[in-house]
């Protein structure tokens, strides 16, 4: 398609857009009266409007059944996290008895690590991304040390070649083959947070099977963007958040992914009374008696009130498919990317790099910019201008469209604020 920088043609692309109604399933922040251009789904997905049903449908059998909720709620809360499995499985290409949902993110990794993280005297390196997200940097260090081993020798990140901003393919598959009888796991993100690269993960499971390890992935910039299809790649476990593009809330439950061959696997793990078999669980048996699937992973009862949010945000999902969401992604992010290099060519002076890779199979909804000769007082103009986006140190704008909410012509508009703020800097 041959794009053009003007309102006309935006407002033509919603017109056609089979998904822009769902505009109004959500609620956005306001800037002078108006609906804000929301870039940070990749960090918080805004409100579906829906929640709140979902959310007052628990209170209600709350406060009207108390403990009688559990098992004569509407949605009774003893197999709550069971509406998950089947479109959960769908969003990440998964049998149903493979998806839990459970904790918080990095809890859930953590937890995932006592089980596939079985380091031995001579098999006990880790392979992950060079900058991963913080809290999975932390995650490995304490894993590591928890384990008798030296951060420095046990931990091997895959660095980018000098001068570029992603990570190749081939030095992926280079670095498992290099480590090789040394690799206790592979677990890196699917998509990388800073950049907003995406891995290929088939390839990567299967370079890391070839020399025996382990492999996962952190999902939660992956988990409602991208087409995964961790079943068929034969991933081993993943964990992803809910809160960002799949809107279920700050800081809510996380979903968690176990393939159907470790289901009656003899692994280590921390249990707990809601991973015992479900029918004896009040029979309050000393021994535990780990569900055969994901759910034999979980270790609290859960709590209901964050689950709700989330469920009516996987129906949402449930409704569109991934395949819609996708196409318009793809769409919607190249319109940004046009808009982007329209307004860098007419401005002198003016350099965008655009650091997210521009093949379409290794990027998703977010495009990272460095802004060369620009610097934090254009990010803060466009805060103060109804922009909702996300800095990262040293020069970095993050923007995600997601497809659920934004428009084209918000993506012009960025477009025009963007060129005011520059010119009056």
């Amino acid at each position: 398609m041959t794009f053009q920088n003007t309102r006309e043609f935006a407002q033509q692309l919603d017109s056609q857009d089979e998904l822009h109604h769902y505009r109004n399933e959500f609620i956005f922040p306001k800037h002078n009266g108006k609906n804000v251009i929301y870039f940070t789904g990749n960090s918080l997905g805004l409100q579906p409007k829906r929640t709140k049903k979902y959310v007052n449908e628990v209170m209600n059998d709350w406060g009207n059944l108390a403990v009688e909720g559990h098992f004569y709620a509407e949605k009774p809360w003893w197999d709550y996290h069971e509406r998950f499995a089947n479109p959960l499985s769908g969003i990440v290409g998964a049998k149903p008895s493979e998806i839990t949902v459970m904790n918080t993110l990095t809890v859930n990794l953590h937890l995932l690590m006592v089980s596939f993280y079985k380091p031995t005297t001579t098999r006990y390196k880790i392979i992950c991304e060079e900058k991963a997200f913080p809290s999975d940097q932390y995650m490995f260090q304490s894993q590591v040390n928890f384990r008798g081993y030296k951060t420095e020798d046990a931990i091997v990140e895959i660095k980018r070649r000098e001068g570029e901003h992603n990570i190749r393919l081939e030095d992926v598959v280079a670095k498992i083959n290099e480590v090789g009888d040394e690799l206790a796991l592979v677990l890196i993100g699917g998509v990388n947070y800073y950049t907003g690269q995406v891995f290929d993960m088939k390839t990567i499971t299967e370079a890391g099977h070839k020399v025996g390890a382990i492999v996962g992935f952190d999902l939660a910039h992956a988990a409602g963007n991208i087409e995964l299809k961790l079943h068929e790649w034969n991933v081993d476990f993943a964990a992803w958040c809910s809160y960002k593009y799949m809107n279920s809330g700050p800081g809510n439950a996380s979903g968690c992914f176990v393939h159907e061959k470790h289901h009656h696997a003899d692994l280590p793990r921390f249990a707990g009374w809601w991973g015992h078999n479900k029918e004896r669980r009040f029979k309050m048996e000393p021994q535990f008696d780990p569900v055969h699937g994901a759910d034999g992973w979980q270790v609290s009862n859960l709590p209901i009130l964050s689950l709700a949010p989330y469920l009516a945000s996987v129906e949402m999902f449930a409704e569109v498919g991934m395949e819609k969401l996708i196409k318009k992604r793809n769409q919607l992010t190249a319109y940004l990317e046009f808009i982007l290099h329209e307004i860098d060519a007419a401005i002198d002076g003016t350099e965008f790099e655009i650091i997210t890779p521009n093949n379409q199979e290794e990027r998703a909804c977010q495009l990272s910019v460095f802004l060369h000769g620009q610097g934090r007082s254009l990010f803060d103009y466009l805060m103060k201008n109804g922009v909702i986006t996300d800095w990262r140190e040293p020069n970095v704008i993050r923007l995600a469209p997601a497809p659920f909410y934004c428009s084209y012509e918000d993506m012009y508009e960025f477009g025009q604020i963007l060129k005011r703020g520059i010119l009056t800097k």
